[in-house]
């Protein structure tokens, strides 16, 4: 089942492009890895999709309806850049952080706080985080952070999650934990994944899906087809980030 679909989308900040004529398909179950260089039209795209943008042209699905009409919030996920970069004083605890999930208008209506409750204590416990729930957020490391961030966006149920360059700044041994969760949120919560990243390491160990961005889409297809690419083969020259490059 296809959950995102975008037809021939161009987008500019004034008259600048942005985006060029991107077709992609985001399908139930996918691990994609959207790749690009900085400024290739990455988070733009991801905010086009999530209806924060809209296009200059073309058509964009989600759920079978266009961003303005697709009311079922809570079917999608997000996690922005540097959610994790918290005030260390910011006087909000781990629960309350994600439990402001539920109370923004984009979960389902008509839970009690009883119901609340058990979807922030089940979300936690998703992310290994059932421990922490009355601790400060602030008063957390990044990685634990990350996770609370990760439950945030879980408690509504999504069917989807984007999460946008989530490891800027965190250590190599986060990293590898944290991506250890997502797959295990993809393989056993049957979680479609959107990873936004400038960074190709992730995508040789659990992604399934790749969709190489550069204002235009220059490779979208498995993970295996993308590492026998001419995209790929440039970027590997070119070390472990990729490098802005015209085409």
């Amino acid at each position: 089942m296809s959950l995102v679909v975008l037809r021939r989308v161009n987008f500019a900040y004034d008259g600048t492009p942005v985006l060029v004529d991107v077709d992609l398909t985001i399908e139930a179950g996918d691990f994609l890895a959207l790749i690009g260089p900085n400024g290739s039209g990455k988070t733009t795209l991801v905010k086009i999709i999530l209806g924060l943008l809209r296009p200059t042209s073309g058509e964009v699905e989600i759920f079978g309806q266009r961003p303005a009409e697709f009311s079922e919030r809570h079917k999608i996920g997000y996690v922005p850049q540097k959610a994790t970069h918290i005030d260390p004083f910011f006087p909000a605890s781990v629960e309350e952080v994600v439990g402001m999930a539920l109370m923004s208008g984009h979960g389902k209506s008509g839970a009690s706080g009883r119901e609340a409750r058990a979807k922030v204590r089940r979300a936690l416990e998703i992310v290994g985080m059932a421990g922490f729930g009355r601790d400060p957020i602030g008063r957390l490391s990044g990685g634990q952070q990350q996770r609370v961030f990760i439950a945030r966006a879980m408690v509504t149920s999504p069917r989807i999650l984007f999460l946008d360059e989530p490891t800027t700044g965190v250590d190599a041994d986060t990293q590898t934990s944290f991506y250890d969760l997502l797959d295990r949120l993809n393989r056993s919560e049957g979680l479609t994944i959107v990873l936004v990243t400038h960074d190709i390491g992730i995508v040789n160990k659990h992604v399934n899906r790749v969709a190489c961005l550069n204002q235009r889409l220059v490779y979208h297809g498995d993970h295996e087809g993308f590492c026998r690419s001419e995209a790929f083969r440039e970027m590997i020259g070119r070390g472990n980030h990729l490098i802005s490059h015209a085409h």
